[in-house]
């Protein structure tokens, strides 16, 4: 056997193997089965684990974006006209949320955790100085006076708008950013502090929030079940909450939305429970992405998160009380917040009912600057980017006994929203982009094995090809060669007559013609002359 057939055989031999092993794994998905199955061992919440790190400090930078609707027409509003607002801002405020007093519990299969959050100003990424720059708004502590005196007789209610008016307080007030945001000594509040101690006689829209937490959360590690990973087990030792009109609208679902398990599919609905808002929501998957060159899903709430009950009965249960609902788009939070009436909506009403966009003036929503999502790769579960955007608004309607609300037209009003942003770090995608290759080229192996195969398959052809080739060319050549020998002997080879009796002359008369002799031989002579 010649070493081209040795070559051949061995090629074929190994190109079988190759292939017949590698679409077994590939039926089998026995790689990505143990990519799969390490996965959910290794994203846990335990104390060894690299992702309980970034858990615990989470490295992506999160800026808070502040932007305030600006009344232009208070007078006009007053009047029974139509408000007009004007949006200033961003204040941006970078956000340091390190979790503190991490405990785990039963076995670390559940953890313990505060997550205070603290803010400082960032100058370069702000649209002027919150300090300085003024802001004309609704006098929320006036709104949440005049509100809970609702209730009350007339003769108190005129009384207290009395001394109101004495006062110069009013349903409109002009303050900076920074009062705004982060409090000032409210005279209203202050006159009902000496009266009742325990009545807060500061007001900030974030008034006491920088450097504490939204309160005590139990997480589920994952030892257990990877799919529990990072969800929330209770909160301020609560398994659901009870402000709510129906069982349902009263659970605790989700994580917080700083991690998801892993191997997500885009068929599944995310849960995410948000302090802030008082309920838990869900995003469903919108398409894929890519951030810093990693692929990832887009999650985003849909619209029937605030439905009106009319159109998704399941948000029947966030009416309170029972059967007292707002239309699409907005959720009232003051059942679990003392005070005025406040809404929650997505920023200029998006996904809201018309109704309540055309009720103000200078609103604009639109998907790009006002849509809620998440970006999460889908192997880890890990959010890459993110933006949370909600508004803050506030009921607004007439009141008997304050004349000041006499002729407004009842109102959602809009106060200011917030655009919570973080984006994953270079040094993060860097890592993220290396595990995920490896990943890839460890669930992929079978298909290179499959691929290896075809590869020498090709080969394989190939030198069965031209080892034929050769073979029809070295026939080709002794052919050629056999052709010319027998030529090149024609040429030189006579014919030699033979008679009965070579001795004897021939007696044939002349008369009769000569006749050929037997040819019983053919030898080289030398040419006869004639």
């Amino acid at each position: 056997m010649t070493r081209r057939s040795c070559a051949i055989y061995a090629t074929g031999i190994v190109c079988a193997h190759l292939l017949i092993v590698g679409i077994a794994l590939v039926v089998a998905q026995v790689f990505q089965t143990m990519i799969h199955s390490r996965l959910k061992k290794e994203i846990t919440l335990t104390e060894k684990s690299q992702m309980f790190e970034s858990w615990k400090n989470p490295p992506p930078p999160v800026y808070m974006e502040y932007y305030f609707f600006n009344v232009t027409n208070p007078e006009e509003f007053l009047a029974g006209g139509k408000a007009s607002v004007q949006q200033i801002g961003p204040y941006t405020y970078r956000e340091y949320r390190p979790r503190e007093n991490v405990t785990f519990l039963e076995n670390g299969t559940k953890v313990y955790a505060l997550n205070p959050k603290t803010f400082v100003f960032v100058r370069e990424k702000s649209a002027g100085d919150p300090t300085v720059d003024l802001i004309r708004t609704v006098n929320i502590p006036f709104v949440a006076v005049t509100n809970e005196l609702s209730s009350y007789s007339f003769i108190m209610r005129t009384f207290v708008s009395m001394y109101m008016k004495s006062q110069g307080i009013e349903l409109f007030v002009t303050r900076t950013v920074h009062e705004l945001l982060w409090g000032f000594k409210d005279p209203l509040l202050t006159k009902l502090h000496s009266l009742k101690p325990d009545v807060d006689e500061y007001f900030g829209l974030m008034w006491k929030k920088n450097g504490t937490h939204e309160g005590e959360f139990v997480f589920h590690t994952g030892e257990e079940n990877y799919l529990d990973y990072g969800k929330i087990d209770t909160w301020n030792g609560l398994r659901k909450m009870s402000w709510w009109s129906s069982n349902q609208s009263n659970m605790i679902n989700g994580t917080d939305g700083a991690v998801f398990h892993p191997l997500i599919n885009r068929n599944e609905l995310l849960y995410i429970f948000a302090a802030d808002l008082c309920r838990s929501i869900h995003l469903a998957y919108v398409k894929d992405v890519e951030v810093k060159g990693i692929q990832a899903y887009r999650f985003a709430p849909p619209s029937d998160v605030l439905m009106s009950p009319k159109d998704n009965p399941t948000n029947e249960g966030f009416c309170v009380p029972a059967g007292d609902c707002l239309g699409t788009g907005v959720l009232k939070v003051s059942v679990c917040r003392e005070g005025a009436p406040i809404v929650v909506s997505f920023p200029h009403f998006y996904q809201a009912d018309p109704v309540y966009i055309n009720a103000v003036d200078g609103l604009n929503p639109n998907k790009e600057e006002h849509e809620t999502y998440l970006d999460l790769q889908p192997t880890t579960g890990v959010p890459i980017r993110a933006c949370k955007r909600a508004q803050l608004n506030i009921i607004l309607k007439r009141v008997q006994g304050f004349p000041q609300t006499k002729f407004i037209n009842e109102t959602i009003f809009p106060i200011m929203f917030v655009n919570e942003t973080a984006t994953i770090d270079d040094d993060s995608a860097s890592q993220m982009r290396t595990l995920l290759l490896i990943v890839t080229l460890v669930s992929n192996f079978p298909v290179l094995i499959v691929g290896m195969g075809i590869i020498l398959l090709l080969v394989l052809v190939v030198l069965f090809c031209r080892n034929r080739q050769k073979k029809n060319e070295v026939k080709r050549i002794d052919f050629n060669e056999a052709f010319h020998s027998f030529s090149t002997a024609k040429e030189d080879t006579a014919y030699t007559q033979v008679s009965v009796k070579p001795d004897e002359p021939s007696e044939t008369p002349a008369s009769q013609p000569t006749r050929n002799g037997s040819y019983i031989a053919m030898s080289p002579v030398e040419a006869q002359k004639c």
